[in-house]
């Protein structure tokens, strides 16, 4: 097989064309199994806490026979309160193990998701851009030591009070 300098830029993964966008769905399948190992005994909202780096919150929308849609977040705090960031939403297909950023957004004062999959036609390159960083943050989360294991999460409302107070003084990516 014939591999192209851009092939390597991006990790092994081919830059912003089809099978590039298949390779990241199937690479995201697998860090969120690793994340959430037993995802069918997993609660539907949990939290994970690593000491020294902000709790990741999985909500689970929806769980059918071949897929699971869930939400990942942080949780910011700021003089207005506390807001999801990144707020992604990713469906899993377990039939085809592949795992696609659905929609992400709501920012502080935008209430509306800057991606949403499901009310707007996006190119190639702009559904690439997106799971290409749920890619990379969910690398980040796991090397942060995060995983969803039954037992070893809290749920939401274990939660200690002003845990979500990390000041945070500009939010994008």
């Amino acid at each position: 097989m014939h591999f192209t300098e851009t092939h390597f830029l991006y990790n092994g993964i081919p830059a912003h064309n089809f099978a590039g966008l298949m390779e990241l769905y199937e690479c995201n399948y697998i860090r969120l199994r690793n994340l959430v190992p037993e995802l069918d005994a997993m609660s539907d909202q949990v939290v994970s806490r690593v000491e020294g780096v902000l709790d990741l919150h999985l909500n689970i929308i929806e769980r059918c026979k071949f897929t699971t849609t869930l939400n990942l977040s942080y949780y910011f705090h700021d003089e207005e309160g506390s807001f999801p960031a990144p707020d992604m939403r990713v469906r899993m297909y377990h039939d085809a193990q592949v795992g696609e950023v659905i929609s992400c957004g709501r920012r502080r004062g935008v209430r509306h998701a800057v991606y949403n999959r499901m009310y707007h036609r996006y190119t190639l390159s702009e559904k690439w851009r997106m799971n290409r960083f749920l890619q990379k943050w969910l690398g980040y989360c796991l090397r942060q030591g995060h995983r969803f294991i039954p037992g070893r999460v809290l749920l939401p409302h274990d939660t200690v009070p002003g845990s979500f107070d990390k000041p945070l003084s500009r939010v994008g990516f």
